[in-house]
């Protein structure tokens, strides 16, 4: 069942997601190689508390840390951990959910740690503007369909990169995850339609190589099964007043990237969708 959200509601859920956009822009001033996944871990927990929040991630279904950071071929639900290195030309993958007043908030941010693959950089660059062409298809009207096929379409069909299947984004509110599921591949007019008050988290999961991944052995780290570089980034929007509001926000994370001589920025691209 879906929960729609009060106009109160999605303000509680806004500041919840502003605090994990905290948490990304402090990890995008301090990343560089030889820190570890356990290092940025403990500031994300610490700023979290600080602000009166409880990370979302820690204990969920039992895992054991405040951020899912995932690394190279790594998708989602990496483990961080002292032996956790980051290395110059990695791709960091960093999830980060809180809860603040009851409401949850949660996103996700891909870094490129100094100089990586032009191909791995394309990557990064196509899945996140698939991100957005996906918020833009959260209208009145339309269905969850509708944000998986612009993701596909773009992604897939248009660049040829892996969109990950057994991964999904979901409402948001007081639990992480609530319906409706939102897959990042799909055919437009299918699905739940998109009504006021709709909370969701939209997370595109794209992978260089091919679509398929599986769960190592820690049973939470899901991985390509092709050792190829796959890249994760998140919002969590809202459909309010007859357009979306993206409750969450990179603009802090996007100019601490460019201060950060060890990360590259990453562009989304000036596309035109076709309806």
């Amino acid at each position: 069942m879906i929960i729609y959200k009060t106009p109160e509601e999605i303000e509680l859920i806004r500041s919840s997601c502003l605090l994990v956009s905290k948490v990304h822009e402090m990890i995008a001033q301090e990343l560089r190689p030889g820190l570890s996944g356990m290092h940025i871990d403990r500031m994300a927990e610490t700023l979290i508390r600080d602000h009166g929040a409880v990370p979302g991630f820690k204990g969920y279904g039992g895992f054991p840390a405040t951020l899912c950071v995932s690394v190279n071929e790594q998708v989602v639900h990496g483990i961080p951990s002292e032996k956790q290195i980051f290395s110059e030309g990695d791709v960091v993958s960093v999830d980060c959910g809180a809860i603040l007043e009851g409401f949850y908030g949660d996103a996700a941010y891909t870094f490129a740690l100094g100089d990586i693959a032009p191909e791995t950089m394309e990557l990064l660059e196509v899945t996140k503007t698939a991100l957005y062409l996906g918020i833009a298809e959260v209208v009145p009207g339309n269905r969850i369909g509708d944000i998986g096929f612009a993701i596909q379409d773009y992604a897939e069909r248009q660049h040829g990169f892996g969109v990950v299947r057994d991964l999904v984004g979901h409402g948001v509110g007081r639990s992480l995850h609530e319906d409706p599921q939102v897959p990042n591949f799909g055919k437009r007019g299918r699905g739940a339609k998109l009504q006021e008050g709709l909370v969701i988290a939209i997370e595109p999961m794209i992978n260089l190589g091919k679509k398929e991944v599986f769960t190592g052995k820690d049973g939470w780290t899901i991985s390509t099964r092709d050792k190829l570089p796959s890249a994760h980034y998140e919002h969590t929007v809202a459909l309010k007043e007859g357009k979306v509001d993206i409750l969450s926000s990179f603009l802090g994370i996007e100019l601490a990237v460019e201060q950060n001589n060890w990360l590259q920025t990453v562009r989304v691209r000036e596309v035109e969708q076709a309806k």
